[in-house]
């Protein structure tokens, strides 16, 4: 079988793993906090909270920004839920609009949904490919006399907040900068399948204005992901540091040093990482450049570098109908493939919204499907993908 992703650990993991063991120490502690600095020194960024998702780190961003019932926050609708739910969470209104060929938000579409109500921007760098930020920063800032704030912090700001959902983009590069300092905020995710995991988990990279004091930002952070406890264990272990104090009812999202000392040997190694997968993904292009229904991700131009976590290939002219039959002929096959994502519209939980306002959300999720990749993938194995999918998209459109 050739399954859509399978972790493969450097084996630098056991031994940290069992030094963390040994140690005593397994929740957030020594090993959470290099990593965090490790995190800051790759991207650029201010500073960084490692937390237990990247769903946590949006939800923590937006309640320090101070949105809630009655503001608007702008994303895409083609995206994960978890980019919707945080707003929800918050009793927020989602403002859904569309996405352009690359799979983006179209910010020709976010300044048209800009209203007196809006307090975040949201763009989602699909598969790693770095949104249009230089655009997306530029209508932020043409919309400041319009902003109305309603927190300490968004008066400071005096704008809308612009938030990377980078989940997918960690090591990307767009105009000689890496993600993470691309927007004010940005949150990456480093969950089981991510290119960089931690197995669980998430962080914050922050880069606003100067004016901002970052280090109280991570603190304030810090201690809103431990139920709003003023110290956390470490700290406590200090002599005579026991008293705690509680500030505001807080959440618990906080990284343990077990899913750190994973994430600080994927990141020592993480070169290596993309320079395997771009390797992956020349051999699908090469392979598929011969078929005419194919048409294949971009991940690089002069601009700017994706981090290639997913191969989002596109199926010309095909339906969701078919692309369904597809998936199922392919793992018939022992192939098993993947769909990146269904449109937020679509999910009952979504419901009220239209996909019929989403048009190019609809069409390229009927056409995209994601191909198996995943450190190990053997070349022999890429092309037997390749020549089961033209098999199968063959019979289908000629069916």
């Amino acid at each position: 079988m050739i399954p859509f992703y399978k972790p493969k650990f450097n084996p630098e993991v056991m031994p940290l793993l069992e030094e963390v063991l040994r140690s005593g120490w397994i929740t957030t502690g020594p090993k959470t906090k290099a990593f965090e600095k490790e995190i800051t020194a790759f991207c650029g960024n201010k500073i960084t909270n490692a937390l237990g998702s990247a769903t946590a780190g949006m939800e923590l961003v937006l309640r320090w920004y101070g949105v809630g019932p009655g503001d608007e926050v702008i994303i895409p609708a083609y995206t994960y839920c978890a980019t919707a739910n945080v707003v929800m969470h918050l009793g927020a209104k989602p403002v859904m609009v569309d996405i352009r060929d690359d799979f983006n938000i179209d910010p020709t579409e976010i300044e048209k949904h800009i209203t007196d109500k809006t307090k975040a921007i949201v763009p989602v760098d699909f598969a790693g490919w770095p949104c249009d930020y230089e655009t997306i920063n530029q209508i932020a800032l043409k919309h400041k006399s319009s902003f109305n704030p309603h927190s300490e912090e968004q008066k400071k700001l005096g704008r809308i907040l612009v938030m990377a959902d980078a989940a997918h983009s960690f090591g990307a590069e767009r105009g000689n900068k890496k993600s993470g300092v691309l927007a004010d905020v940005s949150v990456f995710s480093f969950h089981a399948v991510k290119n960089l995991t931690t197995a669980e988990g998430g962080a914050i990279c922050w880069n606003l204005p100067d004016e901002f004091d970052h280090d109280e930002i991570y603190r304030v952070i810090n201690v809103m992901s431990l139920h709003g406890q003023s110290k956390d264990a470490l700290a406590k272990t200090k002599s005579g540091a026991w008293r705690y104090d509680v500030e505001f009812p807080g959440y618990k999202c906080n990284m343990t040093d077990m899913h750190a000392s994973i994430g600080l040997i994927d990141l020592k190694y993480y070169g290596d990482n993309l320079k395997a997968r771009s390797e992956m993904f020349g051999i699908y292009d090469e392979a598929l450049k011969q078929y005419d229904w194919a048409i294949t991700p971009t991940y690089q131009n002069s601009d700017q570098k994706g981090s290639l976590h997913i191969y989002a290939l596109r199926i010309k002219v095909f339906t969701e109908a078919q692309k369904d039959d597809l998936i199922n002929r392919m793992a018939g096959e022992q192939i098993m493939c993947n769909v990146h994502f269904i449109p937020l519209p679509l999910l009952s939980a979504y419901k009220s919204y239209s996909i019929k306002d989403y048009p190019k959300a609809y069409e390229m999720f009927c056409q995209e499907l994601s191909l198996p990749i995943f450190i190990g993938l053997t070349k022999e194995e890429q092309h037997k993908v390749v020549e089961c999918l033209d098999k199968h998209i063959t019979a289908i459109k000629h069916a």
